[in-house]
């Protein structure tokens, strides 16, 4: 099936010639190319387009998995027909094992993982292995970790037909090895019941029921049912069901595997013992031996993926296997916010690599550990046979691999232009700052304030207070849901004012702000770089009045070049706009969605229809969604799975009260109440 763009607007401004150069591109085959759009400008609009005049399956590589959410929902709105799936870290909460050697301190593993991104993890990898070519995968660097053998999982997928000859005991083991568990009270995700001739699995990949009933040795009928009231949704002739789990693998290879865990692990033994360590070789031995008995009787362990080297057949220091395998070859990658995303590509590898070391050195783990590991860098590039890179800002990695070939998006459909950008003297900088803070709030705007330390940012914040000015900081000691919180508030006017150091950057589109001020502009270092203030300055762009005062007492080779660009670009966005006859229009956003971009389709009738309208003075104002269940996918799922997830809470409540868990029933409870709250304001919108 081809992709289908769903949208009611077409491309302007420079969208049309960028969707076609990068088109061009990728048809002929270039490795690499930059798509360099200012803030605004619709770049994700762009890639939508790309896709589907390309249609190649495609991966769009998002820094962090909340900006991955709000991207997977806008490429779900525009391709509704296609499979768009999301892959991120499924850990709630994860805290991975560690040995520190100075206080002889060993930390266990210790993890929480999310039922619902599981279940998205494994819908990627059944949509990738189904064959289908319309597969969008949006993700976060979670990609590039180890995760099963893709040979493994497509010969452990059950295929099913009706009037197949196979004997029921034989189709209940082939369940069991596809790590599907019986379970005969509760029809949970990745469990199957028996009654009779009836076969009811629960898949663990889709909100379905398949229900396969036997006549004697052979399948009378396939059919889907909803989970929750079981009411049929269909019948089918033929039906694949994919393992329960991303690990999976064979009995044959799980034999030899442990043969080959017994091995190293005698020389292993042998090694520590020969270099006078045999609280070490103990250590190990006792570890590695329960492992391997634990593997041998029920299939598991805790920490098993650090045997995932024997399982997969991997030589030492070979790389694992991870969800790039299972895109046939010629996938397309798209790389958001490249500039910084490649760099945390980059780092990921060499981080885990110092504790897994620190493990193996203290025979806490056999060496096979280290070769769980995500991707380096050199191995991503080189499973990525064609990539687009996309950025306001490009570091000169992407422009270097690109080979010049950059394609600029300047014009922004709404027709906004970039900032104005003046520089004023340090002198009396604060007094020159709240003059100016003073005039935004007179017209009902905001301001956005970066500083180079955290405690400049407080101090200037209490500063601001005793002025009576409505004022509020964020930097890293901040929590993420209290930002998110913090940003709703500056919005709603709760604030006039946002002091930050190194956040008010990528990520954060605020229409309201109307003023971006940089103290102490021409300090050169990382956060007055050309690429940080280019990025600061685009927190401006959003606002028909956008202004950037910069303080300074001197221009800076950074600051000239982020000036001279913006003048560039202002420039040919007015001749545009006079050419075309564009009047400028504002951003209407809604405000529940907190962080990420901007809908980049031109045009802002639905957004402005959800838009809970806030007066000036946050008269009546109730903070939207500060804290809601912080599963970042909540946000953006349909009425009908966010339905099914409060039934799975609900059962969830309902257990732990059973159990007299009775603070963990308040907790599910609450959430619930804010799920159900959430489902109602879907429902009136």
């Amino acid at each position: 099936m081809n992709f289908k763009l769903n949208s009611k607007y077409k491309p302007t401004g420079d969208q049309p010639q960028a969707i076609e150069q990068l088109a061009k591109g990728v048809i002929d085959n270039l490795t690499a190319q930059t798509l360099l759009g200012v803030t605004g400008s619709g770049k994700t609009f762009t890639i939508a387009n790309l896709i589907e005049r390309v249609n190649k399956p495609t991966l769009i590589l998002s820094h962090n998995k909340t900006l991955a959410a709000q991207l997977y929902s806008e490429f779900k709105a525009f391709f509704p027909e296609n499979s768009v799936q999301y892959f991120v870290s499924y850990y709630d909460y994860y805290q991975p094992e560690a040995y520190i050697p100075s206080v002889d301190k060993y930390i266990e593993k210790d993890l929480m993982i999310n039922e619902e991104i599981d279940r998205l993890r494994l819908a990627t990898t059944s949509a990738l292995l189904s064959g289908r070519r319309d597969v969008i995968v949006v993700s976060s660097v979670s990609c590039l970790y180890g995760i099963g053998n893709p040979e493994d999982i497509h010969s452990n997928v059950i295929d099913v037909k009706v009037g197949q000859k196979i004997a029921r005991n034989a189709f209940l083991r082939r369940l069991t090895e596809a790590l599907y568990s019986r379970n005969e009270v509760e029809l949970s995700r990745g469990t199957f019941r028996v009654k009779g001739d009836t076969v009811d699995i629960r898949l663990a990949y889709e909100e379905i029921v398949v229900r396969v009933v036997f006549w004697g040795d052979e399948i009378e009928s396939i059919q889907t049912l909803h989970p929750i009231d079981g009411v049929s949704l269909g019948s089918h002739d033929v039906f694949n069901i994919y393992p329960a789990n991303i690990f999976v693998t064979t009995r044959e290879r799980q034999a030899t595997a442990l043969a080959d865990m017994e091995i190293d692990l005698g020389k292993c033994v042998d090694l520590f013992n020969k270099e006078g360590k045999p609280l070490e070789a103990k250590r190990l031995y006792e570890r590695t031996s329960y492992d391997i008995e634990m593997i041998r009787e029920v299939g598991h362990c805790p920490g098993i993926e650090n045997y995932s080297r024997y399982f997969d057949r991997r030589e030492p220091g070979a790389r694992p296997f991870c969800l790039l395998d299972y895109f046939p070859n010629d996938f397309l990658t798209v790389i958001d916010e490249s500039h910084v995303t490649l760099p945390q590509i980059r780092a990921m590898a060499g981080g885990d690599l110092s504790r897994k070391c620190t493990l193996v050195d203290y025979g806490f783990r056999l060496p096979s550990a280290i070769d769980n590991r995500p991707l380096r860098f050199e191995e991503f590039e080189s499973l990525t046979p064609q990539v687009v890179y996309v950025s306001a800002t490009p570091a000169d990695y992407e422009l270097a691999r690109s080979e010049g070939v950059v394609v600029e998006q300047i014009i922004r459909p709404t027709g906004l232009l970039d900032p104005v950008i003046t520089v004023r003297p340090t002198l009396n900088q604060i007094d020159d700052l709240i003059m100016e803070i003073d005039r935004r709030r007179e017209l009902h705007e905001r301001v956005l304030v970066t500083t180079l330390t955290k405690r400049m940012a407080e101090e200037l914040n209490d500063y601001l207070g005793k002025l009576d000015i409505k004022a509020a900081y964020i930097h890293s000691d901040v929590d993420t849901m209290d930002r998110i919180k913090i940003l709703d508030d500056l919005r709603a006017g709760v604030y006039d004012v946002l002091i930050g150091v190194n956040l008010l950057r990528e990520g954060l589109d605020l229409p309201e702000v109307s003023l971006v001020a940089i103290l102490d502009a021409d300090k050169e270092g990382f956060l007055r770089s050309h690429r940080s203030l280019t990025q600061t300055v685009g927190r401006a762009a959003r606002n028909l009045n956008g202004t950037v005062i910069m303080y300074a007492d001197k221009i800076t080779d950074s600051m000239q070049l982020t000036i001279d660009e913006t003048n560039r670009r202002r420039s040919i966005q007015l001749a545009y706009n006079e050419a075309n006859g564009i009047t400028p229009t504002a951003i209407v956003k809604a405000r529940n969605a907190l962080i990420g971009f901007e809908s980049d389709e031109a045009g802002v009738e639905t957004a402005a229809a959800k838009t809970r309208q806030v007066l000036p003075y946050a008269q009546e104002y109730q903070p939207a969604q500060a804290n809601i269940a912080a599963d970042p996918v909540l946000p953006y799922m349909s009425d009908k799975d966010l339905e099914a997830h409060i039934e799975k809470q609900r059962a969830a409540m309902r257990k732990a009260a059973k159990n007299m868990e009775f603070i963990e029933a308040a907790r599910l409870r609450d959430e619930i109440l804010k799920l159900e709250e959430m489902l109602a304001k879907s429902a009136e919108s």
